[in-house]
């Protein structure tokens, strides 16, 4: 039987599959790139705005952008180092196609890396809902519920629900896991980037 694959390895396959990022495709023995992201056409079929940006300064480049999401998934050291060479990325998200919108701190939450999360807090990450619920920060949750309610049904990176931010925080936000079923009860499976025990401790 092949080795059990480690938390690590499943992740970065998972994002890849639910990024659609390029990967390489294996045809006659020979690896092929698949072509990058591409914009959508798009045409005004309305007045244009009268602001008009100025676009004084450039735009981050799509690719570090892309990078600097990927690794803030599940690598602490690389997500710090970009951070430290482009500080705009703390809050910098990637389309990965469809309106798919992602941050790092999205990347990391969904993933139940606290490390990477408490380091992308600490530049300036505008923390969100979905973060709240992996943190278990119950009183943050129930306050932006009150003020709005369908939050419950929203979806995050990739379409994982509050749910699911809040199962794959493990034990630590077990209270606003429970809090969320009593608003709106959902069948939950088993989360596949919830950390071990022995995984934590190690």
């Amino acid at each position: 039987m092949p080795e059990a694959i480690s938390r690590r390895l499943f992740a970065k396959i998972g994002t890849g599959v639910s990024l659609g990022t390029a990967a390489v495709v294996y045809s006659d023995d020979t690896p092929t790139q698949k072509p990058g992201p591409t914009e959508a056409p798009f045409e005004r079929d309305y007045e244009a705005p009268d602001f008009k940006p100025s676009w004084s300064n450039p735009q981050l480049n799509r690719q570090l952008v892309q990078d600097f999401v990927i690794y803030a998934h599940s690598d602490l050291e690389m997500t710090r180092k970009l951070l430290d060479k482009q500080p705009a990325l703390v809050n910098a998200f990637m389309d990965w196609g469809g309106g798919d919108w992602e941050s790092g701190l999205g990347g990391a939450s969904h993933m139940g890396e606290r490390e990477i999360v408490a380091l992308l807090l600490d530049r300036g990450a505008r923390i969100d809902i979905f973060c709240a619920a992996m943190l278990g920060q119950l009183e943050a949750v129930k306050a932006l519920l009150s003020i709005q309610p369908r939050l419950i049904d929203s979806k995050g990176p990739h379409g994982f629900s509050l749910h699911f931010h809040a199962q794959v925080g493990g034990k630590d936000s077990e209270p606003v896991l429970d809090y969320l079923q009593t608003l709106k009860k959902i069948e939950l499976r088993p989360n596949p980037f919830l950390k071990s025990a022995a995984e934590k401790t190690s």
